[in-house]
């Protein structure tokens, strides 16, 4: 079994910062990739920020520069540092990964539960 939980949100006003973590917990091998996605109220959900095993990362065009994701494998943990906050970002953040149970085996998707940023101007 495996978990992945989000922490680190909450309300903050337009340019403060929040530095929200995803700690996968359980049955792990290893991790790939993770992600950070989120879905704002109304609309779909959007990629913000891939990061690979061996950290390297990519970002949407709306956070570059604002946002900075990292991992510690050996916490099998993730993190999105989201400065220079814009109402705009007031979304649900989830986390993505995909792990492996056992050496050679298959890689599976997880999500977690997300957690709430609220941005207020």
């Amino acid at each position: 079994q495996v978990q992945l939980v989000e922490s680190g949100g909450g309300l903050v006003q337009a340019g403060g910062s929040l530095r929200l973590s995803c700690a996968a917990s359980g049955s792990i091998f290893s991790i790939r990739a993770m992600a950070w996605y989120r879905q704002a109220p109304g609309k779909q959900r959007e990629l913000v920020a891939p990061i690979t095993s061996a950290s390297r990362t990519n970002y949407a065009d709306s956070v570059k520069g604002r946002f900075t994701a990292s991992r510690d494998n050996a916490k099998n943990t993730g993190y999105l540092q989201m400065n220079s906050l814009r109402p705009e970002d007031t979304a649900v953040y989830y986390c993505n990964a995909e792990i492996q149970y056992s050496s050679g085996g298959n890689y599976f998707n997880y999500w977690g539960q997300g957690t709430q940023v609220t941005v207020s101007s």
